[in-house]
């Protein structure tokens, strides 16, 4: 993976996790700024490592569906690919509005279905719905995690703004 990938892959998972962590941070005035910056760098990389994981969920599912395993060592994330991404987890804000955030994610898939479908053989659709089953696999499983991380950070205290 080269280094304009993985700045552009933490960039797109700090930008997601901005647009998610500012919102709460927002209602909860009582949180301080250090425990707010390491929230904000810990879910961007957990972001960021999602989204370099959904091309390597895709192809493991695209061998599953495969009678054969397919010749090659797998699809990786391109600059041409990640600027997509990076757009759609720039506009992740809420304010700008769920549905276009989900238009942009699919777009996205899309452009990932291409190169898997020429990678591995697939028909272009069956590439796209294993894109498909990769991303909201991999979205369930990071909002699951989500959801316990608010529940056991809801149950602490507030910590006093010095």
């Amino acid at each position: 993976m080269s280094t304009a990938v993985v700045v552009l892959l933490l960039s797109a998972g700090l930008s997601e996790a901005a647009g998610r962590i500012l919102p709460l941070v927002s209602r909860r005035p009582g949180m301080s700024r250090t425990f707010v910056a390491g929230l904000l760098v810990a879910a961007g990389l957990v972001e960021g490592a999602v989204f370099a994981l959904w091309p390597l969920t895709a192809w493991t599912l695209a061998e599953l569906v495969l009678s054969s395993p397919p010749q090659g060592t797998g699809l990786e994330w391109t600059p041409s690919l990640l600027v997509p991404l990076l757009l759609s987890a720039v506009l992740a804000f809420p304010l700008l509005g769920p549905l276009l955030h989900m238009v942009l994610f699919v777009g996205v898939g899309a452009g990932l279905a291409g190169p898997l479908a020429t990678a591995t053989g697939l028909a272009w659709w069956t590439a796209a719905g294993c894109v498909a089953v990769a991303g909201t696999g991999l979205g369930v499983a990071v909002e699951a995690v989500r959801r316990l991380v608010v529940r056991i950070s809801a149950s602490r205290a507030p910590e006093a703004i010095v």
